[in-house]
């Protein structure tokens, strides 16, 4: 076994490879070997790291050096420097990493200190593609025991003493799940893994896959043993090549060391794993469209009862639970009910893990005790709002989620209050919205995408959000009236009320939760024709100000619609029927003459 002195850790998440972290990754290695230490220097790509604004992200341990943003050109340095040298690279290194000189551990980084990591206890520690580093971290150990040490009840029971519940967005208890599954009867049975995250802004699902996917068939392996399954599956969207390479490749290894497979750990138990690409629908991330998905028809909902557990994939009993909640089973399993029953609230336990982003600092993924409140998120975690603006409103829940305001934000968060404030734990985005953006669009944008989404099985969530859409497409426009608002808010219960999936029945959430607490912003579109905010392009026009205008004609010639005439160093005026609303004029002009109303 080779042992080296400095291991350099380079993420391999998306947002990190679509950066160059991979040319990186090559770059290393040259000049490692260049300098002649490429037996005392070991270079690992790893999963998200979580600070995904940073990336591309390395840490060069044992200092626990974070740099940041690194690029090719920075190689050479930080090899000459820190690695042949021992002095670490500054101007290169995240600032709030470092305190007069001493390099803190990433816990007592803001962004790290208050996170709590379960779920993502592997990503950006180990190469997700070696089997052996899982191993090294307790993987497959919580298999070995249940097999071994416990009956398929013990396990259920250890579940749904833990207090464990679906982080796809439902909440529902895994360990009744499990159970309602286990008790069905059935010549066959699966367990099947949701992965097909599919909401705005949401990557928690596809950092799992990618830093550590042994952590999800580790799981499914065990949920298989308690419910009496022999067969898995894994829905993955095809628009995560990087995490389906990912799995395919864990697969294989999983099956070369016989912990899948036939006669798992010489027990007689035997389960399999199989990988199923979707073809981007969002409504298949509805269990029973996605088990269509799965038998080859169409991505549709089926009508409930019957349930998974009953009647799921080719009718037979399923359990289906989503990567994060896959995540968290090896850990409760090895360290007891007790102790993940210890962490959350009352009736959320455990951590949840969030896609921090939009007008937030510090993009990226978290990880948080159930609990926490919007403010620590916000502000301690992401950092606060960039640029000196105000903090608007939140969206937990992607499209699906309602947008909280400030005065919520201090708000614990956890199923039942975030539902209460009318939005949802959903799977884990948490979009953050800031004075600038206009609360009325915000559910336009969302109600467009569910709407475009549908499947169309159901006349609620066919016919319903198309009006839906049309109501706030004519209040964005300046054409809205009070009978408009009165039709959003009935029309938003109604589709609530009826609709076939939760995709329907989730849909009217940006609305009602716009309309309750931002709603003298659609009473302005409507009664003033004014967009407070100034997004809504119909309800607004851009002005020069003829006191500063100098005449100077950049406005008119950058102006990709001719809409700017006038003299030279005379003040130029703006016709406001050629002008497309498109702000080039106001971000060229250098006095600051144009303005936006």
């Amino acid at each position: 076994m080779a042992f080296y002195r400095s291991q350099v850790l380079i993420c391999g998440g998306t947002g990190c490879t679509s950066s160059g972290s991979m040319d990186l990754k090559e770059k290393f290695h040259g000049e490692v070997k260049k300098n002649g230490i490429e037996n005392e220097i070991e270079i690992i790509r790893t999963g998200c790291f979580g600070l995904c604004e940073l990336g591309p992200v390395v840490i060069v341990y044992p200092e626990g050096a974070f740099y940041s943003r690194v690029t090719v050109e920075d190689v050479e340095e930080i090899v000459k420097e820190h690695l042949v040298k021992g002095r670490v690279v500054k101007r290169l290194l995240y600032t709030e990493s470092v305190d007069e000189g001493r390099i803190k551990s990433l816990n007592e980084v803001d962004f790290y200190k208050k996170q709590y990591r379960i779920a993502l206890r592997n990503c950006g520690v180990i190469d997700p593609e070696n089997i052996d580093e899982y191993i090294a971290f307790d993987g497959y150990k919580a298999l070995a025991k249940v097999l071994t040490e416990m009956t398929p009840q013990e396990v259920i029971e250890v579940v749904k003493k833990s207090g464990l519940r679906g982080r796809g967005g439902g909440g529902f208890p895994t360990g009744l799940k499990w159970e309602f599954t286990a008790k069905s009867q059935g010549d066959q049975k699966y367990v099947i893994c949701n992965a097909d995250e599919g909401d705005p802004g949401a990557f928690m699902d596809r950092s799992v896959l990618e830093g550590d996917p042994h952590s999800v068939l580790e799981a499914m392996a065990i949920a298989g043993y308690a419910i009496g399954a022999n067969q898995g599956y894994i829905y993955v969207r095809a628009e995560y090549p990087i995490a389906v390479q990912r799995l395919e490749v864990a697969i294989k290894q999983a099956r070369e060391y016989g912990v899948l497979g036939k006669n798992i750990f010489g027990t007689g138990f035997d389960f399999d794993i199989e990988v199923r690409l979707g073809a981007g629908a969002f409504v298949c991330g509805e269990e029973t469209a996605l088990m269509n998905s799965i038998e080859g028809k169409r991505g549709m909902p089926r009508p409930k009862p019957p349930f998974p557990a009953q009647s799921g994939l080719w009718g037979k009993p399923t359990v289906i639970n989503n990567v994060e909640t896959y995540a968290n089973i090896p850990p409760i399993i090895l360290n007891g009910a007790e102790w993940f029953a210890s962490i959350g609230t009352e009736k959320s336990k455990g951590t949840k893990v969030f896609a921090l982003g939009g007008k937030i600092r510090n993009t990226g993924l978290v990880e948080v005790p159930m609990g926490i409140t919007l403010r620590e998120i916000i502000y301690e975690i992401g950092g606060g709002i960039p640029n000196g603006k105000k903090f608007k409103a939140v969206q937990t829940g992607g499209p699906s989620g309602g947008c909280i305001p400030a005065e919520h934000l201090d708000t614990p968060i956890d199923y039942d209050t975030l539902t209460a404030l009318g939005s949802m734990m959903g799977s884990g985005g948490m979009i953050v919205m800031d004075e600038d953006n206009c609360m009325v669009d915000v559910a336009r944008f969302y109600l467009e995408f569910t709407q475009d989404e549908s499947c169309g099985k159901c006349t609620p969530c066919r016919i319903g959000t198309k009006r839906l859409l049309e109501i706030l497409e004519k209040i964005t426009e300046g054409k809205g009236t009070e009978e408009d608002l009165e039709k959003l808010e009935e029309l938003s219960i109604q589709i609530k009320n009826t609709a076939l999936c939760g995709l329907g029945q989730t849909a009217p959430n940006p609305v009602l939760s716009t309309l309750k607490y931002f709603r003298h912003e659609y009473e302005a579109h409507v009664k003033e024709k004014r967009c407070p905010a100034g997004v809504c392009k119909s309800l607004m026009k851009y002005e020069i100000v003829a006191e500063k205008c100098k005449g100077c004609s950049i406005c008119a010639r950058n102006c990709p619609a001719n809409a700017i005439s006038g003299k030279v160093k005379e003040p130029f005026v703006i016709d406001q029927d050629k002008c497309v609303k498109c702000g080039v004029c106001m971000e060229k002009c250098p006095f600051k003459a144009i303005v936006k109303k």
